[in-house]
């Protein structure tokens, strides 16, 4: 099997092991909270906003620093770099004993760890072009496999042990995949993809990377990610007002999580992998297109069932966003540059992930829990849109070089 084959496979699984340990206790922060004894209702909400959108702020800043780290150093170093400090951080989290402490281990959460990326960067590197969309596709399989099975597991334990030790075992788990990935992932920096594209593009400026189409697929993931997450994490909330108890609804909040990661993951495995078969820019717009359709009953529902189900379908359908994404904006970046790309991506979508749960903070206190959901489909409609404008944008532009051409060839 070749290498990059082997690595994929490798990461893939180390991943799910990665993205459970985070999901043991994450999902179930606002409820943590409470036992650290913040007990007002808009409280709650408003910390809750602070500890989802604390290591997305952190990440923003560091996601291009280490790009640019890995690019030089190697990707294999940052992967087990943020695996190491994620099992410490994250056994770290069931020892608080206050709610400060928390917000300044999620911020370090934000600087040291960022898996996902690492992971991404270093399948990336190694993946022929041909080979993109189902490599991207497949590893982000695992990131959502995990948070369906992490958030089942921990939401058990926490009902039986409490939430401090699911954490920590969250801590051991993750300490155990560095460990993994430590003696079974190589790095091959001689690797085929490499050697095609660093024959054409040796030295390429920094700010080359950042084209019209790449800035446009920028955009696009900063209004995906806010879209697709601005309610994660007022789920344990809204499960609690629906059930007006807090016995139980761990186990009901981790099945929640754990079906829209699962819709996600199985996107991931068939969705993305029409963008090695199809146009990936009519694809995007297809898969937003949709999702904003069936997100807009989600404020109306008043069954948990029927909310999962719906939830999760508008999970499915925009599953497949970010891969095509990434490997819209992979193919056309040297290896050597591959490194800071993801970074730059790292940083829009961590900007993301600060906005969205702030914003759904804002508008569930001045409003309501329910109101949030409203700002689904207009985030994925936003996307839409700038899908299209580059589309056309490059429709014009092809246009204009056909004429320009047509001209050159009537002169001669």
């Amino acid at each position: 099997m070749k290498r990059w084959k082997i690595n994929l496979y490798t990461v893939w699984f180390s991943q799910i092991l990665s993205i459970m340990s985070f999901n043991f206790g994450m999902p179930f922060l606002p409820f943590y909270i409470q036992q650290l004894g913040i007990t007002s209702p808009n409280d709650v909400k408003l910390y809750s906003g602070i500890l989802n959108a604390a290591p997305a702020v952190t990440m923003a800043v560091m996601s291009p620093i280490w790009g640019i780290i890995s690019d030089k150093y190697g990707r294999k170093l940052m992967l087990i770099r943020a695996m190491l400090f994620a099992s410490f951080i994250i056994a770290g989290t069931g020892m608080v004993v206050n709610v400060n402490q928390l917000i300044i281990l999620r911020l370090l959460q934000g600087i040291f760890t960022g898996t996902v990326t690492a992971a991404i960067v270093l399948v990336a590197a190694n993946t022929p072009k041909s080979r993109l969309s189902f490599a991207l596709g497949f590893l982000s399989s695992s990131t959502f496999i995990g948070q369906s099975v992490g958030p089942v597991i921990g939401g058990f334990v926490a009902e039986c042990v409490g939430y401090r030790v699911s954490f920590i075992v969250g801590g051991i788990l993750m300490f155990l995949d560095f460990l993994l990935v430590l003696f079974l992932v190589k790095e091959d920096k001689k690797s085929t993809i490499e050697v095609e594209e660093n024959k054409e593009k040796e030295k390429v400026p920094l700010l080359s990377i950042f084209t019209a189409t790449a800035i446009s697929m920028l955009v696009v993931l900063l209004f995906i990610r806010i879209g697709r997450t601005i309610f994660n994490p007022y789920i344990p909330i809204y499960v609690q007002e629906i059930k007006n108890t807090t016995k139980g609804i761990a186990g009901i909040t981790g099945l929640i999580n754990g079906f829209l990661a699962l819709t996600t993951a199985l996107a991931g495995l068939t969705l993305s992998r029409l963008g090695d078969k199809y146009d990936k820019m009519k694809l995007l717009v297809i898969y937003l297109m949709l999702g904003a359709i069936f997100a807009l009953p989600l404020a109306y529902t008043n069954k948990l069932w029927l909310f999962t189900g719906i939830f999760g379908i508008v999970f499915f359908i925009t599953g497949g966003v970010e891969p095509v994404i990434m490997s819209i904006t992979t193919e056309d970046t040297p290896v050597n540059r591959r490194g800071l790309l993801f970074g730059v991506q790292g940083t829009v979508g961590s900007i993301g992930f600060a906005v969205a749960p702030l914003m759904g903070g804002l508008i569930s206190i001045k409003y309501s829990t329910k109101a949030v959901l409203l700002f689904i489909p207009i985030f994925l409609l936003f996307s839409a849109l700038a899908v299209l404008a580059i589309m056309f944008h490059n429709i014009k532009k092809n246009s204009h070089l056909n004429i320009n051409f047509k001209s050159t060839l009537q002169k001669k």
